[in-house]
């Protein structure tokens, strides 16, 4: 199985999710913001960092890259695709998922270890996990705060698209304590903190993220 790591101008994660993706037994494959051609991947993972440098806003740049034309057409047609982190923003900015990541609540950037419970197991890059599982993995972002309004948040509620809450406090003021959440079909998912940062106990605080990278082979392979 092929899996697409987009580098965008600013990405800083995108060598740790190359490294992720080997793991979970998947090839990881270059896809530069420049490219016109997705190289026959299976799935695509847009990693984090401050891609174009944040200007505008997260991810409003990056929307527009060559490579997003393609992603966002395969990405409509079903193509597994995850964005982490500042590729959760650019997924936002792109309208393949609902809802926009704001400032921090306390205006500052944070970093730290951070314990999520997965919430669902449905879709392809959560399978591996089971339902309420709370794994340990790395927060760092200064506009990580989930929002969107009432009814975007109701339907994200009773549609089951919440694959990931925060457990304990609220770190940076998402609505519902949301970490990430899915499209209606299930193939897109955005998440804040970074699993590629915690696939070894060696490198990381556990080896939690693992599950992300082991389920969309298992999702494709099926």
């Amino acid at each position: 199985m092929r899996v697409g790591v987009v580098t965008f101008p600013g990405t800083l994660d995108d060598r740790d999710a190359a490294r992720a993706v080997r793991a979970g037994g998947a090839e990881a494959v270059e896809l530069w913001h420049g490219d016109a051609d997705l190289k026959n991947v299976d799935a695509v993972i847009l990693p984090g960092g401050f891609s174009y440098g944040d200007y505008l806003r997260c991810g409003a740049i990056s929307r527009f890259a060559p490579v997003m034309t393609l992603i966002i057409e395969q990405a409509n047609k079903g193509m597994p695709l995850l964005g982490i982190c500042n590729g959760f923003q650019v997924l936002c900015e792109s309208h393949l998922l609902p809802g926009a990541l704001t400032r921090n609540s306390d205006l500052h950037f944070l970093c730290r270890d951070q314990k999520i419970s997965i919430e669902n197991v449905e879709t392809p890059w959560t399978s591996n996990f089971s339902q309420g599982q709370e794994i340990l993995i790395p927060l760092k972002n200064g506009e990580g705060s989930f929002q969107c309004d009432d009814a975007t948040l109701a339907a994200l509620e009773g549609e089951g698209r919440i694959i990931a809450r925060y457990v304990g406090d609220n770190p940076n003021g998402s609505r519902n304590l949301i970490a990430g959440i899915t499209n209606a079909h299930g193939n897109v998912v955005g998440l804040m903190p970074h699993p590629e940062h915690a696939i070894d106990p060696l490198t990381g605080p556990s080896a939690d993220g693992l599950g992300f990278f082991t389920s969309i082979l298992n999702a494709m392979v099926k």
